[in-house]
């Protein structure tokens, strides 16, 4: 797959505050996480949760602090290591009981299972409270050509029109999409916009609003006490 046809197609052991900071795309609102109000707020959304789902979680929080100064690249590879070691790959009819179900951070590290797409959120939320810019990352829905099935990867560019690089729950290692000839692209998006294949010089072509069940994960979140905007 050449570079025009991608970017065309495309708490146990410890609980604290975590004060860290989310940028939304196309705002400069900073916003906290309390990792203990969040907490309480899933138990009582979710049920207790077990030990090992405190662990993932707390990991998680020590995952944003230790990566918060370091370089684009050395964050998209901590976190992406960290999602894809965390989290137990499963199908959503065997987690959720249903077809197809977007799970928040929170509700796949409680679960320590999650489905592609799963992945990619959780990846996505944490660059974005690093500090990456939502210009930057997408979420890709492609089709996984080797598997002959539906995938779903994260995806950053380095400016708009550069090629992509891939955080996939396939691979630990994250490669630029000419070196991803398996995966072909169907459409992406972030908290912002909405990108279909065929779209010339990579611009914006709808609104995520478009998508219910990414907009049910955004409502959960608030639910969960993350500070997001509607």
């Amino acid at each position: 797959m050449n570079s025009v046809r991608w970017y065309s197609r495309y708490s146990a052991s410890l609980i604290f505050v975590g004060v860290l900071w989310l940028l939304f795309a196309g705002s400069s609102l900073h916003a906290a996480w309390d990792f203990t109000t969040i907490q309480q707020r899933a138990d009582k959304l979710y049920g207790p949760a077990s030990q090992n789902a405190e662990q993932r979680i707390n990991g998680w929080q020590q995952l944003l602090i230790q990566q918060r100064n370091e370089s684009e690249l050395a964050q998209l590879n901590a976190v992406n290591r960290f999602f894809n070691q965390q989290l137990h790959y499963r199908e959503d009819i065997d987690i959720w009981h249903v077809i197809d179900y977007w799970a928040t951070p929170i509700e796949s590290l409680r679960k320590g299972e999650a489905d592609c797409e799963d992945y990619a959120i959780a990846k996505y939320f944490t660059l974005r409270h690093l500090g990456v810019s939502g210009e930057k990352l997408r979420i890709t829905y492609v089709k996984a050509i080797r598997l002959n099935r539906a995938h779903m990867v994260l995806t950053w560019y380095a400016t708009p029109d550069a090629i992509p690089i891939v955080l996939d729950s396939l691979t630990d290692n994250i490669l630029p999409a000419t070196q991803r000839p398996d995966l072909l692209p169907v459409y992406s998006f972030n908290d912002s916009g909405l990108w279909l294949p065929g779209s010339q010089n990579n611009k914006r072509v709808g609104d995520s609003k478009r998508l219910s069940r990414w907009q049910d994960v955004l409502k959960k979140m608030r639910e969960e006490g993350f500070p997001i905007d509607e």
